[in-house]
């Protein structure tokens, strides 16, 4: 199949709202944890619950990759798929491997006019700054990042797999999400993560953990929410969902406040903690699903409110949200060395935290304004030029 036809294929597949809704959302809880001692990042999920901004994006993009590439693939054209799947991985280590060196010389800059090492040192940029010539061999293979630049290479990882992950889920669905579970174990059980740098030292995102939630995903993009189907209707599950939450804000909020602490049982502080991130622990995981149940029972996809004006900023910044990722990150760089070198009034942090959504939104305008400028066809002649869907039509 031609490229415009695997293109007019994936266009076809009606696009779910609440999936950039909820992109979008989470592009300003990153955003906002991002910035240390800020108060406006209490808003975000992870104050209120186990699981945050991560898991929602890796899921969707596990969604995403099962909902529309399923049926290109189980349509016969699984080299199409690879191709817009590799070409997508590649965008993304591109826009990874800028983004590290921008923000590595924003860094560096900093530290300079500012003669405060504070920041090299946060940041994880301090060895890069000593030994260029070493780290950004590290930084190509994805072996060394500094803080904040963990989660696009897992997503690099998983999209990159995604073809052989759909391939399998498309013939045996149950067995693949099986194996997805054994892999999730090994990796918990026997410690298996990617080597990062300095040596001695792994991913972040352990990709053999952080696949599971991605699989799952997939699996319920190809067709395998409707076995679930029952599930998200059953009041019980409900019930269960609603009380995970609840215990979830519970054991969270006894990380702010002290007398709750002392109140907790020994053996459930044993038993639960820690709670890892690393390694995408039991915890945030079944707290997540939880939301997402909750999610999918009350607010569905044909909701009226997410057309709503009010949501529109945030849907917005969901459907371009690589750019707005990487912007991000610059954003709350800034704005933590605002609050440092200016002030850290809460003023400041209001300023900074909703200024710094504002410009995200701005940018997500700017770049859907220059989506819909038509593309420009040269004819034969290398004379006439015309927009590029008049020239496909004039030469139907």
């Amino acid at each position: 199949m031609a490229d415009q036809d695997v293109a007019s294929l994936s266009h076809a597949v009606e696009r779910d709202l609440r999936l950039d809704l909820f992109r979008g959302v989470g592009l300003w809880m990153i955003f906002l944890d991002h910035i240390p001692d800020d108060v406006v990042a209490w808003l975000t999920l992870r104050n209120y619950g186990f699981s945050d901004a991560a898991e929602c994006f890796v899921f969707i993009s596990g969604y995403l990759a099962g909902y529309i590439y399923g049926p290109i693939i189980s349509g016969g054209n699984f080299l199409a798929a690879v191709k817009r799947l590799w070409t997508r991985v590649w965008q993304m280590y591109v826009a990874h491997i800028m983004l590290f060196l921008l923000f590595t010389a924003q860094i560096a800059r900093t530290v300079r006019k500012f003669d405060n090492p504070m920041y090299e040192d946060e940041f994880n940029v301090h060895s890069f700054l000593e030994h260029p010539d070493i780290l950004i061999g590290q930084a190509l293979t994805l072996r060394y990042k500094p803080v904040d630049l963990d989660v696009l290479p897992l997503y690099i990882s998983l999209i990159a797999a995604s073809p052989l992950i759909l391939w399998c889920l498309l013939r045996r669905p149950n067995w693949t999400l099986l194996g997805s579970i054994l892999l999730y174990i090994g990796a918990r059980v026997f410690d298996w993560n990617l080597a990062s740098y300095p040596p001695g030292t792994h991913w972040y995102f352990n990709p053999f953990a952080w696949q599971l939630l991605f699989v799952f995903a997939a699996w319920c993009g190809v067709g395998g929410i409707a076995q679930l189907e029952f599930v998200i209707r059953s009041r019980a599950a409900l019930t269960v969902a609603f009380a995970w939450i609840a215990f979830s804000f519970l054991i969270v909020m006894t990380w702010h406040l002290p007398f709750l602490d002392a109140m907790m049982p020994k053996w459930l502080i044993k038993a639960i903690y820690p709670i890892d991130k690393t390694d995408l622990d039991m915890l945030r995981l079944t707290h997540f699903l939880a939301l997402a149940l909750v999610v999918s029972r009350f607010f569905p996809r044909k909701s009226e409110i997410l057309t709503s004006k009010w949501l529109r900023p945030m849907v917005l910044c969901g459907q371009h949200s690589l750019p707005l990722f990487c912007f991000g990150v610059f954003l709350s760089f800034a704005a933590h060395w605002f609050l440092v070198q200016y002030s850290h009034s809460v003023w400041a942090q209001l300023f900074v935290s909703f200024g710094g959504m504002l410009t995200m939104v701005g940018l997500a305008w700017l770049l859907d304004r220059t989506r819909k400028v038509p593309n420009l066809f040269v004819d034969a002649s290398g004379i006439g030029v015309m927009p590029e869907t008049a020239a496909k039509q004039g030469a139907a």
